[in-house]
């Protein structure tokens, strides 16, 4: 084998070495490719210096207008303010429709639960509390008690130590989770980038013959057609079909059409229903919700 055949053929196991297996709750079987260790590192640097620049603005406020003016009083608000802000703004934003911080979606990753099943608040709260044990608890620590020269060269050195060991954690299991990825029982995958040609809101001529009752379209809710928009968006033959097959199984239906043109008007047809449901105060976050 030439080098580079050899090269090729290691890149190719390589990326295989990164897909996982991703079973839905309704028995659909997707492929992830979970997010490299370099990718994570570089969305929460873009998202801890979103932080800090909103921070020092803040800080400038605060100042301008005589709030907090001691230092003593200025340096125990900034900790604060930092604390509440990166807490909402990473649960916040992961627990949104996309289950991605602004860091995440620049570089193209997102949170999912590795059961297939939909992100839940626990877990998501679980995996951000675990960083605040891995990364800025001792840190706060340490800056504190260095501001106040309370703290020595083995005491800055062990809470290095135990940053940088949790925070290497990753690096070691070939699913590259973090001790809070571990507990909360979540990967964080490469996100779709894939785009169809039209737009799967619009309108099409089989939705003029193609018409599914109220019963058929009430046994799904938001999280099933988040999932199903993926799904479209992604155009996988292989998924699309399973996916397809799964619905016709779930509704009753028959296949008497192609299975993505099937899957468009089924997708246009519950984001109606689920839209009229919302301006009428009726939210349905998924299939196990009552309406």
């Amino acid at each position: 084998m030439t080098p580079e055949a050899a090269a090729q053929a290691a890149a190719i196991q390589n990326k295989r070495d990164k897909r996982r297996q991703f079973v839905t709750p309704e028995g659909v079987d997707l492929e992830l490719a979970i997010a490299s260790s370099g990718l994570r590192f570089a969305a929460l640097v873009i998202d801890l210096t979103l932080l800090v620049l909103i921070l020092i603005l803040f800080s400038l406020l605060a100042i301008w207008i005589g709030f907090g003016s001691g230092a003593e009083a200025g340096v125990t608000i900034w900790l604060l303010g930092f604390f509440l802000l990166r807490t909402f703004w990473f649960i916040g934003f992961e627990l949104g429709k996309r289950a991605a911080t602004p860091g995440k979606r620049i570089v193209g990753v997102r949170v999912v639960a590795r059961d297939g099943g939909r992100l839940t608040a626990d877990a998501v709260i679980a995996r951000n509390l675990i960083r605040e044990l891995e990364i800025f608890l001792p840190f706060t620590f340490l800056g504190a008690g260095a501001a106040e020269d309370m703290v020595g060269w083995g005491t800055s050195l062990a809470g290095a130590a135990w940053t940088l060991t949790l925070g290497f954690f990753l690096l070691f299991n070939r699913d590259r989770m973090r001790m809070g990825d571990l507990i909360a029982g979540t990967w964080v995958v490469q996100a779709g980038r894939a785009r169809l040609a039209r737009d799967l809101a619009t309108a099409s001529v089989a939705d003029e013959t193609l018409r599914f009752t109220d019963a058929e379209l009430a046994v799904y809710g938001e999280f099933e057609l988040q999932e199903l928009e993926r799904v479209l968006r992604t155009n996988e033959a292989r998924v699309v079909t399973q996916v397809a097959d799964t619905i016709r199984a779930k509704i009753g239906r028959q296949r008497l059409e192609a299975d993505d043109i099937f899957l468009e008007a089924y997708y246009r047809q519950l984001r109606a229903r689920l839209e009229r449901g919302m301006l009428f105060g009726k939210r349905r976050a998924d299939k196990f919700a009552k309406e």
